[in-house]
């Protein structure tokens, strides 16, 4: 009888191991650390929870996250760079990642030595917005409003280094307008800004300006993407607007240290695309606004090289002063 009843437990064990995926060499064997490199509450934290918390269920390991915020997110990007590359340490980073090489003067990593890219989750547009009582209703009207009122209509942003303030960049380079931009310490403050009309135009991240807009408190002129974003349908993008060469996105984007070995990011890629595809997953991008993207790590890399070199080029030409 006590024959019988471990044998029936040694089969029960064996069939819950069953039910997680495997990765090479049984990985994960204990619990996976995911850094963020802001603080929570943030898209990029949401994002690494929810990814977290589907993988701690598909592998029978908990993925956990840890914050490190500092420095436009260096802090917990280097953590992770300096970190033992054997799948323990992930990051999720937003886009300061392509930027902060071209916009700090001594950046302590490097993003294509130190980092092994898994994928490209999923990314956000920007959006341009204004404020209802300026006149203009498209992006075409608001670029001669500005043409015509030099000086008049100052743009806000959330920040120093933030794609939202190098899209503002971008478009005012690309249309040599004469505007004052605005940075504000987040996303919040400038929308409120906007909202208010003491900054009436503003660029910012989707999320976080969406609400706004269905409120009827902004008006919502394009997104910076290269299609609709489903959070907001009825907004055409930049170059629908007839305004070309104005993409711009906030990424959320995983790695590993750099040489963590091939068939572990090619497992963790194949696992992340998974939980990207779940149902539930979906439905919660579209309500942050974030449009799921999933791809191989040959093309996030690629992505990255693409990224890093438009906006170094934005904040070259746009003379914005190097973080020291």
């Amino acid at each position: 009888m006590k024959l019988t009843v471990r044998v029936f437990a040694c089969l029960l064990a064996s069939f819950a191991g069953s039910a997680f995926a495997a990765g090479p060499g049984g990985y994960p064997a204990r619990p996976v650390k995911i850094v963020v490199p802001f603080a929570p509450a943030g898209p990029t934290d949401v994002m690494a929870r929810l990814i977290a918390q589907k993988l701690s269920e598909s592998l029978g390991q908990q993925f956990f996250v840890e914050n490190h915020a500092g420095a436009g997110g260096n802090i917990g990007m280097t953590l992770v760079a300096k970190s033992t590359p054997d799948g323990y340490t992930l990051l999720v980073a937003s886009s300061s990642y392509v930027v902060n090489p071209s916009l700090y003067a001594n950046n302590p990593y490097d993003p294509y030595k130190d980092f092994a890219p898994i994928t490209l989750a999923a990314a956000s547009p920007n959006i341009l917005v204004v404020n209802p009582d300026v006149p203009a209703k498209s992006v075409k009207e608001l670029i001669d409003l500005m043409k015509s009122n030099p000086g008049k209509y100052s743009v806000a942003n959330p920040g120093i280094g933030t794609t939202p303030q190098l899209a503002a960049e971008l478009f005012k380079l690309t249309y040599k307008l004469d505007q004052s931009s605005v940075p504000f310490g987040g996303a919040g403050p400038a929308i409120q800004s906007a909202v208010a009309g003491h900054t009436p135009v503003a660029f910012s991240a989707l999320p976080p300006t969406a609400p706004q807009v269905a409120g009827g408190k902004l008006r919502a002129l394009a997104v910076t993407s290269n299609k609709r974003s489903s959070a907001l349908p009825d907004v055409p993008t930049m170059e629908e607007a007839g305004a070309k060469g104005q993409q711009s996105e906030t990424m959320q984007g995983i790695f590993a240290p750099a040489e963590t070995p091939k068939d572990l990011v090619t497992f963790l890629n194949a696992e992340i695309a998974k939980v990207m595809a779940m149902p539930d997953v979906k439905k919660k991008c579209d309500e942050l606004g974030f449009d799921i993207v999933a791809d191989k790590p040959d093309q996030f890399a690629a992505y990255i090289k693409s990224e890093v070199d438009k906006w170094a080029k934005v904040i070259t030409d746009a003379k914005i002063e190097k973080i020291k």
